[in-house]
């Protein structure tokens, strides 16, 4: 039984570092001479920032989300999960690929939404999980107020 455990988690931080992979992919492959010719606020982070910020929350909202799976087995819980990495990995997409500021800031709402979503039911069923989704929440309302002034600057 804890093989499996383990297991479900060692799938769960895949799924989720091979989403973000697709962003990076996309990130470093059309983020440039664009990114570098647009107005960006004064708050915004060096680059180098962003890759072992990205690493921490990856792996604390993976472990969130298995926490809370195993304490109650609900696939409900994976799902939504997914669903939300989803939104979360086609941001790189649209604002790097498709350079599309207004529709990414959208996107950051959606999975601000699930994001919530997510931590109203790991509070339910593990503190430890509501606790984890803490940085990636307050991490995303800087995305989104950074997404915004990059939107409004240009």
């Amino acid at each position: 039984m804890i093989k499996n455990k383990y297991l479900s988690l060692g799938l769960i931080l895949l799924v989720t570092f091979v989403a973000s992979g697709i962003g990076s992919f996309v990130t470093s492959s059309f983020k440039e001479p664009w990114y570098s010719e647009i107005l960006l606020p004064s708050f915004n982070p060096p680059s180098w920032v962003f890759g072992p910020v990205w690493t921490i929350l990856y792996i604390f909202m993976s472990v969130a989300a298995w926490s809370a799976w195993k304490k109650i087995l609900d696939k409900k819980i994976l799902k939504i999960y997914f669903t939300h990495l989803f939104f979360n990995s086609i941001w790189s997409v649209i604002f790097f690929g498709f350079h599309q500021i207004f529709l990414a800031l959208i996107n950051l709402g959606i999975i601000l939404v699930f994001i919530i979503w997510l931590m109203k039911i790991y509070y339910q069923v593990s503190k430890i999980s509501f606790l984890l989704m803490m940085p990636y929440l307050l991490w995303s309302f800087y995305a989104l107020i950074l997404n915004g002034a990059i939107f409004y600057l240009n």
